[in-house]
């Protein structure tokens, strides 16, 4: 199993940056592919950005060249560094992670971005 913890939402002015923290239970080198996915009110949960255990990134359309995903293999937690926020960017973001074949998920954390 593992169990996902994030951090580091919150407001934010439009322009501005965040970096979201998500720590694992486990070593993330064990993990087939970790990530972020946002949901917004009245919408479905839809990918931000992915990172494979071996470092292989992928990103939607609207976030490539804002939002960048990295991870730390000592601290087995992966970042989503948000730069240049869009009010639409406001959403809760969830990490995730795909082990042996399930998946699991975060509790989420809240990223607002006022205009």
């Amino acid at each position: 199993q593992v169990q996902l913890v994030e951090s580091g939402g919150g407001l934010v002015q439009a322009g501005g940056s965040l970096r979201l923290s998500c720590a694992a239970s486990r070593s993330i080198s064990s993990i087939n592919r970790m990530g972020w996915y946002r949901q917004a009110p009245g919408q479905q949960r839809e990918l931000v950005a992915v990172i494979t255990s071996g470092g292989t990134t992928n990103y939607a359309d609207s976030m490539k060249g804002r939002f960048t995903i990295t991870s730390d293999n000592v601290k087995n937690t992966v970042y989503l560094q948000m730069s240049s926020l869009k009010p639409e960017d406001t959403a809760v973001y969830y990490c995730y992670a795909q082990f042996q074949f399930r998946d699991y998920w975060g509790q989420g954390t809240q990223v607002t971005v006022s205009s």
